[in-house]
């Protein structure tokens, strides 16, 4: 069984911008293990659920300044945290982390809170993991938009990763000055909010096993143990015919030209209204909330009404 770390609740409190519950979710690792997933649940309970997904090393804080503006679709909003991040439980062992665990995870956690008629928005980590629930249950899934993210089948990245790959793989502790903190573009940036990501969920090296990781997780190389899953969710991709948007950030470095892929593949993702968000850089959701808001609300609007409009009843 695999040790695990428990960020303290103390830590989390007083965060700027961020008053949401904490709701958590116990699953169990093939290994016996439990785990607690954490999310924050905004919205009716009973309403169609908006699934939002981060990457490294971020969490539900990530998607403060959208939760507000989602919820005037009148649906209920849901932003998870991956485990080894934010809330979440966090094994304490870099090798407790596989591509394969993360999905998962992600895959019993999904389950055990039962979610249909899912929006799915997704960014870098959180869109290689969520794409892959979209693959295998595609029946849950009502749309997708993705941002900034990918799924690399072994093919080779771009000197960005390549170089982020190398680096990571002999740092003691994460870099959030150089790979968090000089990538955010909003000027509203200061010091207490890079604490909410930096020291709130990590108060100690100790915790951030998952997020040193991560990038080697990574699957542009032909022999990373991702590519046959990541070839999976392409397979599931390729077949779904459900409306699919892309919106990327035009100063993000790490997923530039993933969006083409997506439009070029995946069938849901033919006719829709994509868009290169002008200033927005990996963070999108720090960077560009509103823009993100004003082009997902349309998006499920247009949407609501084809279903509508197509359902027997």
């Amino acid at each position: 069984m695999m040790d695990i770390l428990r960020t303290p609740d103390e830590c989390f409190e007083n965060l700027p911008g961020y008053g949401f519950a904490p709701h958590y979710t116990t699953i169990l690792d093939d290994d016996g293990t439990e785990i607690r997933i954490h999310h924050v649940d905004e919205g009716p309970r009973d309403a169609e659920p908006i699934l939002l997904m981060h990457g490294n090393p971020s969490w539900a804080y990530l998607y403060r300044k959208m939760i507000p503006g989602l919820l005037q679709s009148g649906r209920r909003v849901i932003a998870v945290d991956l485990v080894g991040c934010g809330r979440s439980d966090k094994p304490a062992r870099k090798q407790y982390y596989t591509l394969a665990r993360h999905m998962d995870w992600m895959k019993k956690w999904l389950l055990a809170n039962d979610l249909r008629n899912i929006t799915l928005f997704c960014q870098d980590w959180g869109g290689t993991i969520g794409l892959h629930l979209v693959a295998k249950f595609p029946e849950r899934f009502d749309r997708v938009i993705a941002s900034n993210t990918g799924v690399p089948t072994g093919k080779g990245g771009n000197r960005y990763l390549d170089i982020w790959l190398a680096v990571m793989r002999w740092m003691p502790s994460f870099p959030w000055k150089i790979a968090f903190k000089n990538t955010i573009q909003c000027e509203e940036f200061n010091q207490a909010k890079f604490d909410a990501y930096r020291k709130a969920p990590f108060p100690a090296r100790r915790y951030q096993a998952g997020i040193l990781q991560f990038p080697q997780l990574i699957a542009i190389h032909p022999d990373n143990p991702g590519v046959p899953l990541n070839e999976e969710t392409w397979a599931g991709l390729k077949q779904f015919h459900k409306p699919f948007l892309t919106l990327f950030g035009s100063r993000d470095p790490v997923s530039r030209g993933f969006e083409k892929i997506f439009q070029k593949h995946v069938p849901g993702a033919r006719g829709q209204a994509h868009k290169i968000i002008r200033g927005g850089g990996h963070f999108i959701q720090e960077d560009k909330p509103e823009e993100l808001v004003a082009e997902i609300l349309p998006f499920l609007e247009v949407h609501q009404s084809t279903e509508a409009a197509s359902d027997p009843a």
